[in-house]
């Protein structure tokens, strides 16, 4: 399930080895994901939780040409569990979701992946440009801990 909400993080060019190691099956990771219970998304996030996300990806939008998408997904689709990862995952929602398509290329996307405890910005070249991965890193840092002490709508906010 995809909770569209608005926001995702680009990180630095991987390896040669990471990318061998995004790519590799893993029964583990698909086992976790299969077995994610899809109703702790919506506990996590509720429908009040998700307007408040709204309401700040809007008041965050205000005075810039940035754009923000939020996706928060409880599990990876079973496929990309097996030979995937959140990284990809985000990579494709970004495109999927069409968050590069805006008139600066500013868009970003924020994803987070429940079951993984994951957090990806992804963002568009008109952003990245003035943003280093370093902060974009920091501030996925900053979510997952969040999301670790199951501080759920603070970590997003």
């Amino acid at each position: 399930m995809v909770d569209n909400t608005d926001l995702m993080a680009t990180h630095a060019k991987p390896t040669e080895q990471a990318i061998e190691q995004q790519h590799a099956a893993s029964i583990n990771r698909w086992l976790k994901h299969f077995l994610y219970m899809p109703w702790r998304t919506r506990y996590c996030f509720n429908e009040q939780a998700r307007l408040k996300i709204s309401q700040a990806v809007q008041q965050a939008e205000q005075g810039h040409s940035g754009e923000i998408q939020v996706i928060i997904e409880g599990h990876l689709p079973l496929p990309m569990a097996w030979r995937g990862n959140s990284h990809l995952r985000a990579k494709q929602l970004f495109a999927e979701y069409g968050v590069w398509d805006t008139a600066y290329n500013s868009g970003v996307l924020l994803y987070i992946n429940l079951c993984e405890r994951s957090v990806e910005i992804v963002a568009d070249r008109g952003i990245h440009s003035f943003v280093s991965a370093e902060h974009w890193q920091t501030i996925c840092n900053h979510i997952t801990q969040y999301l670790t002490q199951q501080h759920y709508l603070e970590g997003v906010l």
